[in-house]
This record gives C-alpha cells, structure tokens and sequence, in this order.
C-alpha cells in the first residue's frame, strides 16, 4: 500500500492490487474516500469526512493530479492493469 502523498494531514495511497479507471484513496485518522481522477476528479466514496473535508480533499486532488497519474504508472506498469 504505497503512500504517495501527505498533505495537511491526509495520506493519499494505492492499494497493491489496484484497477482501472486511475484513482486515490486518502484517509486522516479514522475517515477515508476515494477520488476518480479521469475523466474528472471525483469523489465515488467517503466515510466519516464533512462537506468541507471533502471540498478541500478534491482541491489537493487537483492540485496534485498529475503527480499522482505519474505514481500511478510507475508503480502499476499500465500494461499490467486490466
């Protein structure tokens, strides 16, 4: 479960055995979601983060967007993702 980012307190990460369409996982203490990052960044799931939470996660998505697509084919090898 490789962490890619820590960011005012949310550790983004992927799980090993990951698929498609790209995406993160975060999570701070006991919430997480889980954030789609093509064709738009969106949200497809949250536990125990507010409205705000959410609003200020999707920022960081976007900010970081790009680092985390290129984490993403680094450690995943694209051809190996189904």
């Amino acid at each position: 479960m490789p962490t890619i980012l820590n960011i005012k307190g949310y550790r983004f990460f992927f799980y090993s055995n990951e698929h498609l369409p790209i995406h993160i996982h975060l999570e701070k203490g006991d919430a997480t979601a889980k954030f789609i990052l093509e064709p738009i960044v969106e949200l497809v799931k949250s536990k125990r983060f507010n409205a705000s939470d959410i609003a200020e996660i999707r920022k960081l998505v976007i900010e970081n967007k790009e680092y985390i697509k290129t984490k993403w084919y680094e450690y995943f090898n694209d051809n190996e993702i189904k």
